[in-house]
């Protein structure tokens, strides 16, 4: 009891009326010994301050784990020797000033400790003390160490909010940092981006080398991550290989669409893991609130839909949100239901495209293309529906039929030009893929060496003795092979030199834009022309459509051509007429100069001059601008505001004008959508919108006039298109709808 009555005195807390009786001499004495006892053992220790909060007394134990004297610290501010504990997350707890300073008794306040690296948990008690007068003259208390516990609560709360693997956030904390994050916005007017990650053909690595290697790559992805991301955001692994990054206050796509990039090309770099060598890809989806949803879930979803389109679009790649997405996420999940009887039902067709001499102009080989011929869509583009037949596996089907095709038809052409068909990372993975070429061959009857197998990149996704198997299987059937899109997937040069390649295929990203001076393209295609000589391999440029990228092609020692400036992909039949004199020579035909990033396209947007807006055709469209058609009598240097749809405005000036087509140049130059088009860097707020009196819930894909009150309606409506800086009065200088 003596022991306990002790204790209870030095925590000033009244335990019973025995505590109060003066204590003899001898009976102090023992008390002081206890006291030493209790601190030297480290389960407590003891404080007290003056009425001003300063030091008056401190145990050696406590003072020593602040790395100083009992005597240095006297007259120290109390509550100074204690750092900020940012692990906590109850940041709207009273501090411990304040506590101190309001005179009230307080028990267990946990309170952090740092001296050099070494960081403690401590929970103090305390008591006010006052005179006789009721006047108060300081606080005496104590503490004891809990860095322990404190550190199993930690990991305890750490494994419920961290993944146990990367170190990344959960889903849980995510979701929770994404609504707290999006409410407080929503109040502030802030936007908030958020990316969805998804790994390219990570589930293949896991399968093939064991989960092991899957959870290091996964470790270094997160890392790769943390390299690319600002450390303002918030990066998550939601499970699996996806990933999620919340991006506060960034509603620029421009900088966006660089950040998603970055990542793509950081987390595409090999990894090393053990003896393993593997290479995968990543998709990133990009919603932005307030414009992709006003909600956590909103966003999200809007997020995923994007992801969903950006494997789609053939993976690699980024792509923000759009409202049509959702349709053309439906749209997708119908073709991929059609196209299971397509082949049975005669609408996959194939055209060949000619690959020519560069030297002479002559014809040399062909490149197989498939076509489907669908019966509510019309002709669509196998950059459509190949994914989905990857996605899907008909790919192993189709792929077949593909190239026995190809075989049987080149086979009854005169003389023996080469065909070239694509073969796909899933064709090449399956262990029967040689037997299959195998059987075209000898049934078709052609030569093996008239066989050109292209393979991208992505087969090499991670060294294997299958790969090299293929490959050798491949080689012994005699067909020749060529390495499509050279430069942009994941092919290294060390295996380059081992796998046995006949052919290296120059993807036309570079070929577009390698006459201008400011890139760097026709110094990356004179690289790849000295490495294709250096390993006795032929090229072929892809994609070539102006006269000045021919001659500069030629020039470079490219050895063979393909693109639109000599033919697109034709029919067989014209292909067997063309052939007939047993030689084909095209002359390249085309303009003189490629227009870079100018896109053909026909769709109605608005444009909105004072208070009006109308209806225009939009004819075509590059990153500085675009030519409409829909207005007459425009003069130079109008100003309009050119209204895309979904918030994506952009002025545009006047700086053609001819009849009822207008040549307009922007103000900021669109970025990139990640889709193979354009948009606008920013976008208007729907907060905005609904200050000038729209309401956020039902926002139009696009007719937002700048001034709703003047009522401005649609050109042809019978709006007045005034424009009374033409200098002639407003009633005979008005805009009339063509």
């Amino acid at each position: 009891m003596a022991g306990r009555n002790l204790l209870s005195r030095m925590r000033g807390a009244p335990v019973g009326q025995a505590i109060a009786a003066p204590m003899r001499p001898d009976q102090q004495r023992h008390a002081l010994m206890l006291m030493e006892d209790y601190e030297r053992s480290g389960l407590g220790w003891f404080w007290s301050t003056d009425r001003d909060g300063l030091v008056t007394y401190l145990s050696p134990w406590a003072a020593e784990r602040l790395g100083k004297s009992p005597e240095q610290l006297m007259g120290a501010q109390f509550y100074a020797l204690f750092a900020p504990d940012r692990d906590r997350e109850d940041t709207a707890e009273r501090t411990l000033p304040l506590i101190l300073s309001a005179h009230k008794t307080f028990a267990d306040r946990a309170v952090k400790v740092e001296h050099g690296d070494t960081a403690m948990w401590w929970a103090i008690s305390g008591r006010p003390q006052f005179d006789k007068a009721g006047q108060f003259s300081g606080y005496r208390g104590n503490g004891a160490d809990v860095t322990a516990s404190r550190r199993t609560h930690l990991d305890a709360s750490r494994l419920a909010m961290y993944d146990s693997l990367t170190g990344l956030a959960n889903r849980h904390r995510m979701a929770q940092r994404l609504d707290a994050t999006i409410t407080a916005y929503r109040v502030s007017k802030r936007s908030c981006a958020v990316m969805m990650l998804d790994l390219d053909r990570f589930k293949q690595v896991n399968d093939t080398l064991g989960h092991p290697v899957g959870d290091e790559l996964l470790k270094q992805v997160a890392q790769r991550l943390h390299q690319a991301i600002e450390h303002t955001c918030e990066i998550g692994r939601l499970g699996g290989d996806e990933f999620q990054v919340i991006l506060p206050d960034i509603d620029d796509r421009g900088k966006l669409g660089d950040i998603a990039r970055s990542i793509i090309s950081m987390i595409s770099q090999p990894y090393q893991i053990g003896g393993d060598r593997c290479i995968i890809g990543a998709s990133v989806g990009i919603a932005i609130a307030p414009y992709d949803g006003i909600s956590c879930d909103e966003v999200v979803r809007s997020a995923d839909l994007a992801l969903y389109a950006a494997k789609g679009g053939g993976r690699g790649t980024f792509r923000f949100y759009s409202s049509d997405l959702q349709d053309a996420a439906e749209q997708r999940r119908q073709l991929e239901d059609d196209l299971r009887d397509a082949l049975q039902r005669g609408e996959i067709s194939l055209a060949y495209q000619p690959i020519v001499s560069a030297a002479n102009d002559t014809v040399v080989g062909l490149e197989a293309v498939m076509r489907w011929s669908h019966p509510e869509y019309g002709v669509l583009s196998p950059d459509l529906f190949i994914p989905i037949a990857e996605d899907s596996k008909l790919i192993l089907g189709l792929g077949e039929w593909a190239m026995r095709r190809a075989c049987e038809e080149v086979q009854r052409l005169p003389g023996n030009l080469r065909v070239a068909v694509n073969v796909s990372p899933t064709q090449f993975a399956n262990p029967g893929f040689p037997a299959v070429v195998a059987s075209v061959l000898a049934s078709s009857r052609i030569d093996p060496d008239r066989l050109e197998l292209e393979l991208t990149e992505s087969v090499f996704l991670h060294e294997s003795d299958s790969n090299e198997r293929t490959f050798a299987d491949l080689k012994q059937l005699g067909v020749r092979l060529a390495l499509d899109d050279f430069g942009t997937g994941y092919a290294s040069l060390g295996y380059l030199r081992k796998a046995p390649f006949d052919k290296i295929k120059i993807d036309k990203t570079f070929i577009n834009g390698a006459t201008d001076p400011s890139t760097r393209n026709a110094a990356i295609i004179t690289a790849i022309v000295s490495l294709t000589d250096a390993l006795d391999l032929e090229t072929t440029a892809e994609g070539v459509e102006a006269m000045d990228e021919l001659e500069l092609l030629r020039k470079l020692g490219v050895k063979t051509i393909q693109g639109f400036l000599y033919s697109p992909p034709l029919p067989f039949n014209e292909i067997s007429a063309a052939m007939s004199a047993n030689e084909w020579v095209i002359a390249p035909s085309g303009p003189t100069h490629q227009r870079s990033g100018r896109r053909t396209i026909f769709r109605k947007v608005g444009v909105i001059h004072e208070d009006f807006r109308y209806e225009v055709t939009m004819r075509n469209i590059s990153r500085s601008g675009t030519m409409i058609e829909g207005l007459v009598d425009i003069p130079l240097d109008t100003q309009f505001v050119v209204d895309f749809g979904e918030g994506q405005l952009a002025i545009g000036i006047v700086r053609r004008s001819q009849g009822s087509v207008q040549g307009l140049s922007f103000e900021v130059p669109l970025v990139d959508d990640g889709a193979g088009g354009l948009c606008t860097r920013h976008r208007v707020s729907p907060y905005s919108l609904a200050a000038a009196g729209m309401p956020l819930a039902a926002l139009p894909p696009g007719n937002y006039p700048l001034h709703p009150q003047a009522g401005g309606g649609e050109g042809g409506g019978g709006a007045k298109f005034v424009l009374p800086k033409f200098g002639t009065a407003p009633e005979k200088s008005r805009g009339r709808a063509a």
